[in-house]
């Protein structure tokens, strides 16, 4: 009678799908499961279940120390054998244990017993109907003269010979992981073994020197490899990899990034003289922690709860400076604490004073916890009347500071207002010296956390607010991580942006919230001919699950784009009250190619200007003018191609929803170099107005519904080539009766 039903369901295409095969791991410790806690090592056989589809069910048989020949002996292959069923699949992986010659239970030779047993594991998994699949063993860091040498002689020649010779589907980690310890090098790929120096973990009192089994981020590329072979080769089993929420990208694929660790070591402030009674300037104490921690190893360094006043703090190599709850980290504005101090500023070289949170050519630095950290940035900024209410410009003008001659600017000294008329203030030329930025020194505000020039920074969990100019600006950073941190300005503060990722390569910015005065998620890489020198761009990044709510933009690349942006992947992100919601600004002079950019899984609500928006027209102005402010468009001029021509390619959105906005999408490119190839999927956006498309090619719109609201066109297009709309449509709800037309040229 079941047979009967299931084939009744066949017949009419309702039949329930096949469960997922089963998937067993054989193996050693390169690839067996590990403890969780107090312990640094994993196996890539324990990361690889992330890269498949939720529901897999994998099975980790690998053990540490087993060779083929123990493996057997000790009827561990026999348990596995009696699970298989057809449509399975064996992964195999053996070899660092097999060639241990003067231990007879794990010795199997290459040609003899190794090879006997690869092709028992193939026979026996094939007449159980499973699908064995051949995995060469990983490759040990093992340098010398600068390279790596080979660490497992015939073994990995024996399985490709196995594999061949059966017929097998190989995996030639051997080989793919060597090419990525090469390509790494010795002192960088140490970072992906779970060698660890004394005092990170209770279980290793006295660390460990060990080059051949891996910590989690090491055997997490390990099994992005695996996974990778799986596809690039067509093997079946690629068919349940996990996808990621982008065009055309598997989650092996995205950009991981390596995190710190640190001793366990602690040092308190308070034993350095530390006073949590607001008034003490504990800037000494503080930075005389950080020192000795960094020269005893590293560690945390420790704020307690309390209310603790300070000047500039200086990170250093292998420092967690932690945040005890209801701590409160608050910076002085006596201004002399802060000294001018050679930086960048807007992507260009620059005098300013020295931001409150320095770092410069550190490792493994950290802010953590769950205090707060407040700039004094009210002390610094110059503000417009027309971004307050009455009641609050009035108290400002009464609190000190002055006016200028136009009486809708404060000033919080004369110092800042002679800055304010100064023409690039504090940028660095040849023939400039410290002595020359003095008379307006007050007008050189900071960004709050500037972390320059460093690899592996971790920011979570901690506060960040009321920064003097940019909240948090990393630079020319490799590994840096932002975890729920809440980054806090007043919506008035004038480049208040939120984080600012300039030049910096494989960062992630995850479950963060964003409420400032410019611009919220920022990335950048330099200014016009300095950035095109400097050449670096911001490149893999990953944002995921994160929330903007008072911005310019949410999410923002550019305008000092100049070095470029690539290879970025934002999902799931929320920009509720943004002025902008996806914003990306250019202007002629900038140069640098931004492309290779995904997005999606993004909601947007009461979105005052565009909420998609890509310009290469920025004018340097907040995105939404003011009231009685009268802004004209740019003259439009075909220019010749040069360096400093901006590009804007290959951008792929997906999933977004719009509730409210100014203008659902506006797309403006140059007429010597329209924007090119973006991809508008799956998108409800309600706006006052439709869709501007102006100097582009190769746009194309693919299940997009726009409700407007003005009357007006949903759709105008200027110079534009290659615009496609499929299963597209909009409806304009002062038309009566409003009905959905489908969008077209």
């Amino acid at each position: 009678m079941k047979f009967l039903q299931l084939l009744l369901l066949s017949l009419v295409g309702l039949a329930p799908a096949p469960p997922p095969p089963t998937v067993f791991l054989i193996g050693d410790s390169t690839m067996s499961d590990k403890p969780l806690e107090d312990n640094p090592e994993r196996g890539w056989g324990q990361m690889i279940p992330q890269f498949f589809q939720p529901g897999m069910t994998i099975r980790n048989y690998a053990v540490n120390g087993r060779s083929t020949k123990s493996f057997i002996n000790e009827h561990r292959w026999d348990s596995v054998l009696a699970q298989l069923k057809s449509g399975d699949w064996v992964l195999i992986q053996f070899g660092h244990n097999d060639g241990k010659q003067d231990d007879s239970i794990r010795y199997a030779a290459p040609q003899g017993a190794y090879k006997s047993n690869l092709e028992r594991f193939v026979k026996e998994a094939r007449a159980k109907g499973a699908n064995p699949i051949l995995i060469t063993p990983v490759a040990r860091r093992k340098f010398r003269g600068g390279k790596l040498e080979d660490t497992h002689g015939e073994y990995p020649v024996v399985v490709r010979a196995v594999a061949k010779a059966m017929k097998v589907p190989l995996v030639d980690l051997q080989q793919s992981s060597s090419e990525l310890l090469t390509a790494a090098g010795e002192s960088a790929s140490a970072k992906l073994f779970k060698s660890t120096p004394a005092g990170h973990y209770k279980s290793l009192p006295k660390g460990v020197e060990d080059n051949t089994h891996f910590n989690g981020y090491g055997a997490t590329k390990m099994a992005a490899l695996v996974a990778a072979a799986l596809n690039n080769q067509h093997i079946a089993l690629a068919d349940y990899l996990r996808k990621s929420p982008f065009e055309g990208k598997y989650s092996y694929e995205l950009p991981l990034i390596y995190e710190p660790h640190f001793k366990l070591d602690t040092f308190n402030i308070v034993q350095y003289g530390a006073k949590a009674d607001g008034i003490t300037l504990n800037s000494k104490s503080i930075n005389d922690a950080i020192t000795a921690c960094s020269n005893n190893g590293g560690g945390v360094v420790y704020i307690p709860s309390g209310l603790w006043m300070t000047g500039p703090v200086v990170l250093k190599s292998n420092v967690n400076l932690h945040l005890a709850a209801n701590a409160v980290l608050q910076f002085t504005t006596d201004f002399d604490q802060y000294p001018l101090v050679k930086t960048t500023y807007e992507g260009l070289e620059a005098m300013r004073c020295q931001a409150p949170i320095w770092a410069v050519d550190q490792e493994n630095i950290a802010i953590t916890g769950n205090g707060i950290i407040d700039g004094g940035g009210d002390a610094w900024r110059i503000v417009k009347k027309g971004k307050l209410t009455d009641s609050q410009w009035k108290n400002l003008v009464q609190s000190g500071g002055l006016l200028g001659e136009d009486k809708e600017t404060w000033y919080p000294s004369a110092k800042s207002q002679l800055g304010s008329k100064t023409n690039l203030p504090g940028v660095l030329t040849g023939d400039t010296k410290e002595a020359d930025f003095l008379a307006y020194k007050d007008f050189l505000r900071p960004n709050m956390v500037s972390i320059t020039s460093c690899k592996n920074v971790l920011l979570e969990g901690v506060t960040f607010q009321n920064s003097p100019a940019w909240c948090l600006h990393p630079l020319l950073c490799e590994n840096i991580t932002l975890r729920g941190i809440y980054a806090k300005n007043p919506w008035y503060a004038q480049n208040g942006d939120g984080v600012d990722l300039e030049s910096c390569s494989y960062a992630q910015i995850l479950d963060c919230t964003f409420d400032v005065g410019d611009d919220g998620i920022c990335v950048k890489s330099g200014r016009d001919e300095q950035g095109r020198k400097r050449g670096k761009p911001t490149e893999n990044l990953v944002v995921k699950n994160c929330t903007v709510y008072h911005a310019h933009g949410g999410f923002v690349i550019g305008s000092e784009m100049s070095g470029g942006a690539k290879n970025i992947y934002v999902s799931d992100c929320s920009f509720l009250g943004t002025d902008i919601g996806l914003r990306f600004k250019t202007t002629r002079g900038r140069g640098g190619v931004v492309e290779n950019i995904y997005i999606s899984n993004i909601n947007m609500k009461d979105i005052p200007g565009e909420a998609i928006l890509f310009d290469m027209y920025y004018m340097a102005k907040d995105p939404v003018p003011l009231a009685g402010e009268v802004r004209n468009g740019p003259k439009i001029e075909k220019l010749p191609v040069t360096d400093a021509t901006p590009v804007f390619r290959n951008f792929f959105i997906d999933n977004v929803a719009c509730n409210g906005a100014k203008k659902a999408v506006f797309i403006r490119g140059l007429p010597e170099m329209p924007i090119s190839n973006i991809h508008l999927k799956n998108m409800t956006i309600s706006a006052d107005e439709g869709i501007s498309c102006m100097e582009a090619t190769g746009i194309h719109f693919t299940n997009v519904y726009v409700v407007t609201r003005s009357g007006k066109e949903p759709l105008l297009q200027r110079n534009a080539t290659n615009v496609t709309f499929r299963d597209s449509k909009y409806k304009d709800l002062k038309n009566k009766p409003a009905e959905d037309h489908a969008l077209q040229n």
